[in-house]
């Protein structure tokens, strides 16, 4: 899967002016952190009543609040100068509220650690935030079929000289807050026997990030993903554990990804359990997976 590369202090300017509390900041931020922006969706067809009709609800007056990334081109961006939310998830989630008839929809940046917390809390109708379908997860939250599949790989310093997982033991691995890529890392590693007689539970909501400590790899949690990025740079920990997709917007010449992909990550939509979003929100990933009117937006934002 090729990838677009953006370069990291271009990123870093970015996040700084920013002042994002991040992807990976989840288990820090709180829903007064998170920041919002409304973009309105067609009137015309908020209105339409065949619109609101494939929800068997009417929201022509009501407005859709989707939790969103701001930190992963391609996915979810949030322009520091204008304030404009951009990518395939932004883009998904406009013609969601158009399609079910909402007359505008609403952006709130969330992170790994206050998606759940917002979507529960009833502050979000919707989550699109490269959030990833496990059978864990799906017994709190209901999700489409996945709108994309990515995989789980590590970031390092090229002059560090670690090109696989083997080169990882010993090392300080830096991840996301909220996320399982440590899991999905060490369930790996463990699977090909680079953690001597370690077992990794059967599920991530067992496995304890912060004691884990096996062959002398660790794990450092951060606030969001430029902290992790920062991190590597200042050599405090020695790699950066995520989907692929989100390493990209990190990746610079002097940065390499290790050769390992695992645990291929399927992305969809996310609502309350047994919310009346659910089915129609189903109904439309499904047809546009059909159509091609996701493969468009792969191919728009650069991530196939």
């Amino acid at each position: 899967m090729k990838f677009k590369k953006i370069i990291a202090a271009v990123m870093a300017a970015a996040m700084c002016t920013m002042g994002f509390a991040g992807c990976s900041s989840e288990g820090n931020s709180s829903a007064s952190d998170t920041g919002s922006s409304s973009s309105s969706a067609n009137s015309e067809s908020a209105a339409n009543s065949e619109n609101s009709g494939t929800a068997g609800a009417d929201y022509s007056d009501k407005i859709l609040k989707v939790g969103v990334k701001d930190s992963v081109i391609g996915f979810g961006y949030k322009d520091p100068l204008s304030g404009e939310y951009s990518g395939m998830e932004i883009e998904l989630a406009k013609k969601i509220a158009e399609e079910l008839g909402f007359k505008d929809v609403e952006f709130t940046t969330v992170t790994a650690a206050t998606r759940t917390e917002l979507l529960d809390s009833g502050d979000l109708d919707c989550v699109l935030a490269t959030f990833t379908i496990t059978e864990e997860r799906k017994k709190s939250w209901d999700f489409s079929t996945p709108y994309y599949t990515d995989a789980v790989t590590v970031l390092v310093e090229t002059a560090d000289g670690i090109t696989n997982l083997d080169g990882l033991v010993g090392k300080k691995i830096g991840v996301s807050t909220g996320s399982t890529s440590a899991y999905n890392l060490a369930k790996t590693m463990s699977e090909k026997g680079l953690l001597g007689d370690y077992t990794v539970p059967e599920s991530s909501a067992d496995f304890d990030i912060s004691s884990f400590n096996e062959q002398g790899t660790t794990f450092e949690q951060f606030a969001d993903y430029p902290a992790i990025s920062n991190a590597m740079a200042a050599g405090t920990v020695d790699a950066f554990c995520v989907d692929k997709s989100i390493l990209a917007n990190f990746k610079t010449d002097d940065r390499s990804y290790i050769e390992d992909t695992f645990s291929p990550q399927d992305y969809g939509v996310a609502t309350r359990k047994d919310s009346e979003l659910s089915a129609p929100i189903e109904e439309l990933i499904t047809k546009w997976l059909s159509d091609g009117t996701i493969d468009g937006f792969i191919s728009e934002f650069n991530l196939n």
